[in-house]
């Protein structure tokens, strides 16, 4: 007798290999028939109509300290998402003494806008090696499973201290006890370790981070950890230097890849998006990378799946106003006061005479790149979109707030300062800064087709108030698969994508396809009523934090490990996962 039975689903197994309808049986924790499975069960599922699939993997998150207290870990776990790796772009929270935990939150805070207050409050502190973090980690049930990624600038402050802080270069001594502390790390079941080398990545302060110009024999140096290892990967996110000039960019490539090179037999990932100051420079590193796989590495691309950008509202951490005079004076306002305020036609055309100054209304600074964004306004207003009550990630030129401004007849500026009073002021508005130099997603269809593409850096868990793009999975199955009208994926290279091509890049062979034997991780989909709503801010968090969160219709359920964790898009309370360990014991 089966314990789980999926019903006359349309199974769409991971392989690639064409759907077919047919049923699951489940037994535990595993798949034991796909196809065929005549046997009664305690539970059934119909799956008729609907899509099985593998569970994803999401191989790019920062739910490093949010694991800690949260054992539902949304927004991944309402986007199919059964197991999510962590410790992304160099940033984590272990290894750590006890001394230096406030840097690595001030770090955090910069990195990934996940506000200092939440991460003090709400991070349980048990451990100070990695070990003893996973440990933790390992000691409590949640909604799915994580993985533990060994971070570049973690562990640079634990062998460092001070220097590293200071951006001081690595003696030999400090990459020797870096490799070796990695390595425990990994021999205890760590899944890898990250790197962060771009210029945007900056403390809470603006300081660059630790291990921001590390050189190429740290990175080599610390890669021979995984020597003698069977599994390991490693990550790094970089600018690739890209507005210094072709020579600038190789050297940087270089860097890098001297990284992978450094761990020979086991896969690196890279970072790979459009940037609007070298629009063309994403050709050039997916040309190194093929240059660097002929040369026997095994470097693949992580690649978002729509327009990298932020999301700016009265309630986001950004706004195009909140450095203005007018404005400060009533961002301490409930959002029903401000937007009272902001309507009376005497306030508006105050503001509407102002200009940004460096400090919002917190009393925070405002970080360089928003300073410098907030500075272009008006031509940056024909990058800005309504996102809407249903999101649109691929808008026109001509749906640009610039180009309604015109219509209008009025400045940029009125039209934004109007649309984000829409909704009683919780409107947001769409800021693709990444990936749509070309007003559509054409760089990111061609990325996603490329043989080496992963798909990423959905950074889920971070940038609370501004980003939420932890619903890629989702909208890589609705827009790529259903709606764009040119450039699809079929939907089993986009399931093979987010469940079997990352489950191999990471070495996790006991899940990403449905198959006899392996874990039972997998979704029961309604493609056609697959849907995405708009992100809400919500205050969730500790310390009355709040973040972003999207929620998506369509997910009939997710089961982790055999049982059902979510059912109809709601989270079922299930806590099935845990902590995903390779290579230990």
């Amino acid at each position: 007798m089966y314990d789980l039975k999926i019903r006359s689903a349309r199974i769409v197994d991971g392989s690639g290999r064409p759907a077919r309808v047919g049923d699951i049986g489940i037994v535990g924790d595993r798949i034991v028939a796909v196809g065929e499975a005549p046997d009664a069960a305690r539970r059934v599922l119909d799956g008729e109509g609907l899509l099985a699939t593998p569970g994803f993997v999401d191989i790019h998150t920062h739910y490093d300290g949010q694991v800690t207290w949260d054992a539902d870990l949304m927004p991944s776990s309402i986007h199919g998402v059964t197991t999510a790796v962590m410790g992304n772009c160099g940033v984590g929270f272990a290894p750590v003494r006890s001394a230096d935990r406030q840097k690595l939150i001030d770090l955090m805070e910069g990195v990934e806008d996940i506000p200092g207050a939440v991460l003090s409050e709400g991070i349980r502190w048990r451990w100070e090696t990695t070990e003893e973090y996973m440990d933790a980690l390992a000691a409590e049930a949640r909604a799915i499973d994580v993985a533990v990624q060994v971070p570049h600038d973690a562990l640079r402050v634990w062998t460092m201290g001070e220097r590293a802080l200071r951006g001081e270069a690595a003696s030999a001594e400090d990459i020797a006890r870096m490799r070796a502390d990695l390595r425990r790390a990994l021999q205890a079941g760590a899944v890898g370790f990250s790197t962060g080398r771009s210029d945007n990545h900056r403390n809470k302060f603006g300081g660059a981070t630790p291990a921001a110009e590390a050189s190429a024999a740290e990175l080599a140096g610390i890669a021979g950890a995984f020597l003698g290892l069977n599994h390991g990967v490693l990550m790094a996110v970089s600018d690739y230097d890209m507005e210094a000039g072709p020579q600038e960019f190789d050297r940087e490539f270089d860097v890098v890849q001297a990284m992978a090179a450094g761990a020979p037999g086991h896969k690196a990932s890279l970072s790979v998006s459009q940037r609007d100051l070298e629009p063309d420079q994403w050709r050039r590193i997916v040309a190194r990378a093929e240059a660097a796989n002929a040369q026997g590495l095994d470097i693949r691309l992580q690649v978002a799946q729509r327009g990298i950008g932020v999301l700016l509202g009265y309630e986001a951490t950004f706004q195009p106003f909140m450095g203005y005079p007018s404005y400060k004076k009533i961002a301490h306002l409930p959002i029903g006061e401000r937007v009272a305020i902001l309507r009376q036609p005497e306030f508006r055309a105050q503001m509407l005479t102002e200009k940004n100054d460096k400090v919002a209304g917190d009393g925070s600074s405002i970080p360089p790149l928003a300073d410098r964004m907030l500075a272009m306004l008006d031509r940056l207003a024909f990058k800005m979109f309504r996102l809407g009550t249903v999101p649109n990630y691929e808008p026109t030129l001509a749906d640009s707030l610039g180009a309604r401004a015109r219509l209008r007849g009025v400045s940029a500026l009125e039209e934004i300062y109007d649309a984000l009073l829409e909704d009683d002021g919780r409107a947001l508005l769409y800021f693709p800064i990444y990936n749509y130099q070309g007003f559509n997603l054409d760089v990111v269809g061609e990325l996603l087709h490329h043989p080496l593409a992963l798909p990423g850096l959905s950074d889920g868990g971070a940038h609370a108030g501004t980003i939420c793009d932890a619903s890629f999975s989702t909208f890589l199955l609705m827009h790529w698969t259903r709606d764009r009208p040119k450039g699809r994926l079929s939907i089993e290279r986009a399931v093979q994508m987010l469940a079997a091509d990352t489950s191999d890049y990471m070495g996790f062979a006991d899940r990403g396809r449905l198959l006899p034997g392996l874990r039972a991780d997998l979704n029961l989909i309604d493609i056609d009523g697959l849907a995405l709503e708009a992100p809400k801010l919500v205050g969730d968090l500790p310390a009355g934090g709040k973040r972003l969160l999207q929620r998506a219709r369509g997910y009939k359920a997710t089961v982790v490990a055999g049982q059902v964790m979510l059912q109809d898009d709601e989270l079922t309370g299930v806590r099935a996962g845990g902590l995903l360990r390779l290579g230990a014991g």
